[in-house]
């Protein structure tokens, strides 16, 4: 059974939200006793780019049910640290609420908000990365290769960033679209092979404009720390039970794939320039209208893409024990709405405020 890590990252907003104070690093000295001392590979919580960020990172999990309670723990940590510094956390892709975006001080970041300027101090945004074991390097871009055009319909499910800056934006996912400003960031070509995504990765920082690898932001990408392949489209969920289904759906997208490129099936004939179309698609509307077909590159309703989706690895889930539980929250998504759908309809009835209430409460509710 492939192994899989999630890393959630969170918003961390002064109580009184109309004080842009940064809190974060408080928070963090705030959840060591709450935290304690284990070492990474056992999960952890740091900083992210900005001070008005926290970032909680699993263990790897055989199973669904024993990431879910790690999810669920270190939300929970997170949160009750916050509201000791008088902070609150939120699972939120952007920040619905107006906020000055302030930086981490260390020499790399430092450096990129010299290399980009207002992009990188404007940027504040929250996503949800998903780390799926692999054998091998190899296998890890035969993977990569394969799940390509599949990923759009992750980023639609899992969109909650409709609000930007005490705004609507008109988007599902106004986050992706924040992080494609980066130079290296969204949609990737097809590598064929270890040796080619490693020129492509050196090519990209031998330009001189990227501060390091770490900031290759493809969609996907093979992690440069980890034996993972890192699934990077999706927004952090509101509902970490939505968490938990992107997370299912990406170690089922990988092992479909990783039998795939065993068996010699090859990849998907698809332009970056069209699965850029998709996942601007996917940005737009989320599961709210269409989204393109990763078979025909067709327009086609979500619930038709994402079954689509679904029933391309459902051997795969259900050989991981997954296929109840991804079929039972695909329903359930589509029922109540994910946090996108929900974020606005509050918004829209009752105003930004109600907004955040719904974020405080729903970031640590039972799933």
């Amino acid at each position: 059974m492939r192994t899989v890590g999630v890393e959630e990252e969170f918003l961390v907003v002064d109580a009184h939200l109309d004080d842009s104070r940064p809190t974060a690093a408080e928070v963090l000295q705030l959840a060591t006793p709450l935290v304690g001392n284990a070492p990474d590979e056992l999960g952890s919580l740091v900083a992210e780019l900005k001070q008005q960020q926290l970032e909680a990172n699993t263990s790897p999990h055989d199973t669904m049910e024993s990431l879910q309670a790690e999810l669920v723990s270190w939300r929970a940590k997170a949160s009750s640290a916050a509201q000791r510094g008088g902070a609150l956390l939120m699972a939120s892709g952007t920040s619905p609420v107006p906020v000055v975006p302030l930086a981490v001080h260390s020499e790399r970041y430092d450096r990129m908000t010299q290399q980009f300027g207002m992009m990188a101090r404007e940027h504040l945004t929250c996503g949800c990365h998903v780390h799926v074991a692999v054998d091998s390097d190899e296998e890890a871009v035969g993977v990569l290769d394969r799940i390509r055009t599949w990923l759009p319909p992750l980023l639609a499910l899992s969109a909650n960033s409709p609000l930007w800056q005490g705004a609507d934006s008109d988007y599902a996912s106004y986050r992706s679209q924040v992080m494609d400003r980066w130079p290296a960031a969204g949609p990737y070509d097809v590598f064929g092979s270890a040796d080619g995504y490693r020129t492509a990765v050196d090519r990209l920082i031998a330009t001189g404009v990227l501060i390091d690898e770490g900031m290759v932001y493809f969609d996907a990408r093979s992690s440069a720390h980890h034996p993972t392949v890192e699934i990077r489209v999706a927004d952090v969920c509101l509902d970490v039970g939505d968490t938990v289904l992107i997370a299912a759906l990406s170690r089922a997208l990988v092992e479909t794939a990783a039998q795939e490129w065993a068996g010699g099936v090859p990849a998907p004939e698809a332009s970056t320039q069209l699965l850029r179309v998709a996942t601007w698609q996917a940005a737009r509307w989320g599961t709210q209208g269409d989204l393109i077909d990763p078979l025909t590159f067709k327009p086609a309703t979500a619930r038709e893409v994402v079954a689509t989706l679904v029933d391309h690895v459902r051997p795969a889930l259900r050989a991981a024990g997954d296929e109840r539980r991804v079929d039972n929250r695909v329903e359930r998504l589509f029922a109540l709405g994910n946090g996108a759908v929900r974020q606005r309809e509050v918004f829209r009835d009752s105003g930004l405020n109600a907004v955040v209430d719904l974020l405080v409460k729903e970031t640590v509710a039972a799933p």
